[in-house]
């Protein structure tokens, strides 16, 4: 336990940058995709340039720590974000397909960065006792401010040029709030690097629902404003149906936390994984109607968003005190990385032939999990820890702020 007494109006500061920071993210995500499709690019590219992003976020949880590390908290944040920023606006400036890739991944690479030094500053500032509180906040503010970043999709066609100026606005925003805030550099420390075949062996069902999640999930943010833009030709749709989907993730955080709680994650994971697949077969049947097509998003979100929180707390439930959780963990993180960078490129070449192949792919996939979670073994209700919200995107300081951990 830390001496100083811990205030969340100390961090205060550090939650409004998240704020900023999911806000120009959030926006500039959703427009990118829509943006490409009105100029008439192919699916498969869309899905490849979406995915780039991801590309970067994996290759930034394995070197950005170094970056961090070698010239301090406050300079590689003004790094990343200035290549946030230069990537954002290059955005603006110049069109072509490969040119957006590389900016794609650039702006992948240093938007996790950010989330590194966040959480690492949350971390330091948080007593073993107020991390479940600062978790929760930080989690809140990034879903809504992720969430009213859609709302931006909606300014006129003369001013829609200018989002890419807008989301650039917004990151340096952070960069000003961080700047003025005077926080103790905290030390980072070394990322132990686990073989996937040993983490498997140890927590099979959170590595596929880690991975499974982040197929969803990348396929959601990358893939589904495609969809339905081609089915109702606007964007104020589009940016309706984004906002309503992350709105019943956030509310569905704590009902599924709970009940995972009192039943287990296995069968919470399984039946939520049977609604995502159920959810996920009605948007083939809601095409012709909006209001349909926003009622479907917000029933997909009420489940989607869950299924990599779940996953972490049953590594939690199994795995020993003589395993580094930690470690474990960030592993988690690194798997729904890579699912999250396979699932626009799969999705991308899928949506060219078959319209509705995203939701049968979503189908297929959750009905396997739902199936796979139910075959493995039960964990003891004595044996079980608590679930614990998290944001919709994070860093691989993230499990070091996880209240679980010693």
């Amino acid at each position: 336990m830390r001496e100083e007494t811990f205030s969340i109006r100390t961090i205060s500061p550090l939650f409004l940058a998240i704020a900023f920071l999911a806000l120009g993210y959030g926006m500039i995500f959703t427009f990118v995709g829509v943006y490409l499709k009105e100029l008439g690019v192919s699916n498969t590219s869309i899905g490849i340039i979406n995915a780039s992003f991801f590309l970067g976020s994996i290759l930034s949880s394995l070197i950005s720590q170094k970056i961090i590390t070698s010239v301090g908290h406050i300079r590689s944040f003004a790094t990343f974000a200035s290549i946030m920023v230069v990537s954002f606006l290059m955005h603006g400036i110049f069109f072509n397909e490969i040119l957006w890739a590389l900016l794609r991944f650039f702006s992948g690479f240093a938007f996790y960065g950010l989330l590194i030094i966040i959480e690492s500053w949350l971390n330091e500032k948080s007593s073993q006792e107020s991390r479940g509180i600062v978790l929760a906040i930080y989690s809140i503010t990034f879903y809504l401010a992720t969430a009213i970043g859609q709302l931006f999709l909606n300014l006129g066609e003369d001013m829609r040029h200018h989002l890419f100026e807008i989301g650039s606005v917004l990151v340096l925003c952070s960069v000003v709030i961080i700047s003025l805030t005077k926080i103790k550099e905290p030390a980072l420390k070394p990322f132990e690097r686990y073989s996937f075949p040993k983490i498997y062996s140890v927590v099979p069902l959170a590595v596929t629902g880690s991975f499974l999640g982040g197929i969803l999930v990348g396929g959601f943010f990358t893939m589904f404003p495609i969809y339905v833009l081609t089915q109702f030709h606007s964007v104020q749709v589009v940016s309706y149906f984004m906002l309503i989907t992350l709105c019943g993730g956030l509310i569905s955080q704590w009902p599924l936390g709970k009940l995972s709680d009192k039943y287990g994650r296995r069968k919470v994971i399984s039946y939520s994984a049977f609604f995502t697949a159920l959810s996920s077969l009605l948007f083939v049947f809601s095409s012709f109607s909006a209001q349909l097509t926003y009622g479907c998003g917000f029933l997909l979100g009420l489940t989607i968003f869950s299924l990599y929180p779940l996953s972490v707390a049953r590594a939690n439930d199994v795995v020993d005190e003589n395993k580094d959780i930690v470690e474990i963990s960030r592993t988690l993180i690194f798997t729904y990385s890579i699912g999250s960078f396979c699932s626009p490129v799969v999705l991308g070449v899928l949506l060219t032939y078959f319209e509705n192949s995203i939701f049968i792919l979503f189908f297929l996939l959750n009905i396997f999990l739902a199936f796979y979670a139910l075959s493995k073994k039960r964990v003891a209700d004595d044996a079980m820890s608590v679930y614990v919200h998290m944001p919709v995107a994070s860093g691989a300081e993230l499990p070091h702020l996880d209240p679980r951990q010693e």
